[in-house]
């Protein structure tokens, strides 16, 4: 078995790491675990560096893009998917852009790296059948648990929601309007969706009884009390869904949230939705990460074209 190394002091990875990790806060309001991945990152890279570099310096600060490439090389040898070794790249990209930009630096050792290649795979989707299977499913259930369910299903697919920003939802925010949803996102930034006929009912029905999910004598602030006045829990909301599934007859494990979500985002550009309505409502601050669904589109273009340019009819005629 393998000897797990201890971890390599924090003097040696960088002097600025914790200012940095502190700007990713403050400008960007990333979350726990997102900043954590940030610091596994780049301690793993301190790690392979001092491994080479018997000085007492701080590894990160000194890098030269010769030193990250050898890293890069080192996870390649190591079996690392080249989705993962592009992650690592990219949070040392973002750490020595701001070593660079704060005049820490006096250059970028990550500018002249070339990204590891990658085949984009493209995400889960349910047909637009399944969905109605577990939507006509879930109208099929009883009681307050029953329009609960109805509830976050249609929601999670008439919005594409993350499954964090749909637990969260606050009550307030459907007090105000049903027509539309403001989701606050990633970054803490707010966007606003449109809400469907079905998913208004559903919400409305359910807030008739969403007092029963309230602990005695304790209020929540959320559209989805859990217990102690918190809201459900993603975990929650997964187990139900998985059940959901498997009542409608569909494999539980091609369906969660966030197969959801990338059904919501296909089905609209199956509808010739544009791409940068679709970006918003999934709260994607770079149009590139929309652009995984474009698979819709292409399959769109290729059927327009051989339905109806009068080269493709003279061919089969």
């Amino acid at each position: 078995m393998k000897r797990r190394r201890a971890p390599v002091p924090a003097e040696r990875v960088s002097r600025y790491l914790e200012a940095y990790l502190e700007l990713l806060i403050a400008e960007r309001g990333v979350s726990p675990n997102t900043l954590a991945a940030y610091r596994r990152d780049l301690e793993d890279t301190a790690d392979f560096l001092a491994d080479r570099d018997t000085s007492a310096r701080a590894v990160l600060d000194t890098a030269t893009s010769e030193d990250l490439f050898r890293y890069l090389r080192h996870l390649d040898k190591q079996g690392m998917t080249a989705r993962t070794a592009s992650r690592r790249l990219s949070a040392l990209r973002q750490f020595y852009r701001f070593l660079y930009s704060d005049g820490l630096r006096a250059d970028d050792p990550t500018s002249i790296l070339e990204s590891p290649r990658q085949g984009r795979s493209l995400p889960k989707i349910l047909s637009e059948d399944d969905v109605g299977r577990l939507l006509d499913t879930a109208e099929g259930h009883d009681g307050v648990e029953g329009a609960r369910l109805r509830a976050l299903v249609e929601l999670c697919y008439a919005t594409g929601m993350r499954v964090s920003e749909l637990v969260s939802l606050p009550l307030a925010t459907v007090q105000r309007d049903l027509e539309v949803l403001i989701v606050r996102g990633k970054g803490n930034k707010e966007r606003v969706v449109p809400l469907s006929m079905p998913a208004r009912a559903a919400v409305r029905a359910y807030l008739d009884v969403r007092d029963a999910f309230l602990p005695e004598g304790i209020s929540s602030p959320h559209l989805f009390p859990g217990r102690g006045g918190g809201h459900l829990t993603r975990q929650r909301f997964f187990q139900l869904l998985k059940q959901l599934a498997r009542d409608a007859g569909l494999d539980p494990r091609k369906v969660s949230p966030h197969v959801l979500r990338h059904a919501f985002a296909t089905h609209l550009l199956h509808h010739d939705a544009d791409l940068r309505s679709v970006q918003q409502m999934l709260g994607h601050a770079d149009i590139s990460t929309t652009q995984i669904y474009t698979h819709v589109l292409d399959e769109r273009m290729r059927r327009l074209v051989t339905e109806h340019h009068p080269l493709a009819r003279r061919a089969t005629g």
